[in-house]
């Protein structure tokens, strides 16, 4: 077993978990657009949409906690658990591990926050879920960074295809209607008035 270990196995764990980490992020924030804006997805009810949002946010969790795990058991370098979730404080590529120590603490903060979002209120919840988009792009950095397999061939096709698969839901998210109605919505709430345009469109 240990020779296997040895053999250079981790390194390939850490990396095809990571892979697959960034994959199910994208798919997170793809399926969390679909939800915040209530798009229709063929064959699927509403309700199971957003559970299967919430599903695949809990295995990237698990895939992510596998890459960190076998990055910080690889005896090849030295990565301590901490500089895992602490940015900047590993001895080994401190740049690149506090990259992506930051994306897993977004990731992380995020998930927790919806678990326990019932307590914490809506408010503080979405406040924190905003954070999602900021982990995807830390997270692209991080593997571009400190995987340098990530920056060609096949991997670096499924990264580009990511990464554009997240770039047009959020532009999608901000640019779509319900976007600006629930902006005017939320300064009628607080006492002021919506700007003419934003009444004009809710009109």
């Amino acid at each position: 077993m240990s020779a296997f270990l040895g053999s250079g196995a981790l390194w390939y764990v850490s990396r095809a978990t990571g892979v697959v980490a960034m994959v199910l992020l994208s798919m997170v924030v793809v399926l969390g657009v679909v939800v915040s804006r209530r798009v229709r997805v063929p064959g699927l009810p509403r309700f199971a949409v957003a559970e299967l949002h919430r599903r695949v946010s809990l295995i990237a969790v698990a895939f992510l906690a596998l890459h960190v795990l076998s990055a910080v058991t690889d005896t090849y370098v030295s990565i301590r658990l901490v500089a895992a979730v602490v940015p900047f404080t590993s001895d080994y590529e401190p740049l690149q591990i506090g990259i992506g120590a930051i994306a897993a603490d977004l990731g992380i903060a995020v998930v927790v926050t919806s678990l326990l979002r019932a307590r914490i209120g809506i408010r503080v919840w979405r406040s924190v879920h905003w954070l999602g988009y900021a982990a995807f792009p830390v997270a692209l950095l991080h593997g571009f960074t400190s995987a340098k397999d990530l920056r060609s061939g096949g991997v670096l096709v499924l990264t580009i295809a990511c990464a554009l698969a997240v770039a047009a839901a959020v532009c999608y998210r901000l640019a779509s209607p319900g976007s600006r109605r629930a902006r005017a919505h939320r300064v009628v709430h607080d006492g002021g008035s919506p700007p003419a345009a934003a009444t004009d469109r809710l009109a």
